[in-house]
């Protein structure tokens, strides 16, 4: 029995995941999803548990995530363009917010939006 896992991501609400898991599941990749059911009966927990996570047997890792980065969402600008990493150019970024102090971790919707680059990890503030 295949009992080994690897998260392909995870998501701050169990609607998000639901497009990539349909994907994944269409291709013939089984997903499980870690924690949805804690988040549909109380999804302002969602931070403390650290989201729902996409996991997929650890022999479907690359396809998954070949099918994931295809289809994926990157941030984009208020101008519908990707963002641009300063650092490599690549136009492959995600909102990121680090939540250190408690104050972001209580009010998250204070924090400064910053961006992750998915190929180098610098992590920047919008223009």
């Amino acid at each position: 029995m295949e009992d080994k896992f690897f998260i392909i991501g995870s998501f701050e609400f169990v609607s998000d995941v639901q497009i990539i898991k349909g994907k994944l599941e269409s291709e013939g990749i089984p997903v499980f999803l870690k924690d949805e059911n804690t988040l549909n009966s109380d999804p302002l927990i969602s931070n403390a548990i650290g989201g729902v996570k996409l996991q997929v047997y650890l022999k479907d890792k690359n396809r998954a995530i070949e099918i994931y980065n295809a289809i994926r969402a990157y941030a984009i600008d208020n101008t519908g363009k990707p963002i641009r990493c300063p650092n490599c150019k690549a136009e492959k970024s995600e909102v990121y917010y680090q939540r250190k102090s408690i104050f972001y971790k209580l009010f998250p919707f204070f924090e400064k939006t910053k961006y992750k680059c998915l190929q180098c990890g610098m992590i920047t503030k919008p223009n």
